[in-house]
């Protein structure tokens, strides 16, 4: 069987998760790990080879897929459309306010060079975008509820980790607890996104001083697309205790469907897809894997341009046979 070859653009917590997603994988292999830092500084979980980021253009025939692991609020609009032109992608673009933005400049840059580029790839964006389509259409007369955590969001942490004179973050998204009770329940009510959520966030500083606190609290509080919708709680700690107390990564979440149905809409209904995560790093470097496989298939069917979670079929994402599939799954 030849192997679908993949390479990792970028080695912070979702490279190391691409990394040991694929030692579990039988049909795919990895070439190398692409990075902006010194590559000698680079040390892997599996001794994987790590080259300088701009390497990966010298190794076009040697990659079917590049898994981009940058972060949103910097790396993926910029990146994104660059590697496209030379490679089939998968990104994990979190800010919502601009995806349909960011699908069509890869669109259009995928579309010239006959590759494809997945983006928003994890769950959510990604399973839980799915499930709320899937949600919508069979309930047409209903509301959608999302509810987040209680977790470290990745996008967040790294949104903060930008800021000027932030050494190191990690961001808690908390649902309302009484108000995740109340539409499971089928209390479907109207709620706004500061009453569903708050989220707070522990920050260490490279130079803490009452001045830096209160520039980097300011900064993180209305930065828009990420916390300016929230009531946002900022604690400031040293690297000791970041390590010590919030070294896991643990998320999760619930996606809800309220609607009705019936002659006079006289019966409730409530559909709800959840996650419990130990790790959300890993587990959307799983989910971007599988899709890095779909990439593969598409491409080699003489398809182009961008795509996202809605417009691929799950049969691509499995290594087994249709057959096989209706078999053992349907």
């Amino acid at each position: 069987m030849q192997k679908i070859k993949i390479g990792i653009v970028g080695y912070g917590n979702l490279g190391r998760g691409v990394e040991t997603a694929l030692q579990k994988t039988d049909d795919m292999e990895l070439v190398g790990i692409f990075t902006r830092r010194d590559p000698k500084s680079i040390k892997t979980l599996f001794n994987s080879k790590v080259y300088n980021q701009d390497e990966c253009f010298d190794m076009k025939d040697k990659i079917d897929v590049l898994i981009l692991c940058g972060g949103s609020a910097n790396d993926l609009m910029e990146q994104s459309p660059k590697f496209v032109e030379s490679f089939n992608i998968i990104d994990s673009f979190d800010t919502h306010a601009k995806t349909l933005e960011h699908y069509k400049n890869v669109d259009k840059i995928a579309k010239k060079s006959s590759k494809i580029g997945i983006i928003s790839i994890g769950w959510d964006p990604g399973l839980f975008s799915l499930n709320r389509l899937i949600m919508q259409s069979v309930l047409p007369q209903g509301k959608d509820y999302t509810f987040w955590g209680k977790g470290v969001s990745q996008g967040h942490s790294d949104a903060i980790r930008r800021i000027s004179g932030v050494a190191d973050a990690r961001q808690y998204t908390i649902p309302s607890q009484k108000i995740l009770d109340d539409v499971r329940n089928a209390k479907f009510g109207d709620y706004t996104t500061r009453q569903k959520h708050t989220r707070e966030c522990f920050v260490v500083l490279e130079n803490d001083t009452q001045s830096e606190r209160k520039r980097v609290e300011k900064e993180i509080v209305s930065m828009p697309n990420y916390f300016s919708d929230y009531d946002t709680t900022v604690n400031f700690i040293t690297k000791d205790e970041l390590d010590k107390n919030h070294a896991n990564l643990p998320h999760g979440g619930n996606v809800f469907r309220g609607g009705k149905t019936g002659k006079n809409l006289e019966n409730n209904h409530v559909m709800e897809f959840s996650l419990k995560l130990d790790s959300n790093p890993e587990f959307t470097s799983s989910v971007m894997v599988a899709y890095a496989r779909a990439a593969f298939r598409l491409q080699k069917s003489g398809q182009s341009g961008a795509r996202t979670i809605f417009e691929i079929p799950p049969f691509l994402l499995c290594t087994k046979s249709i057959e096989d599939i209706i078999h053992d799954t349907l």
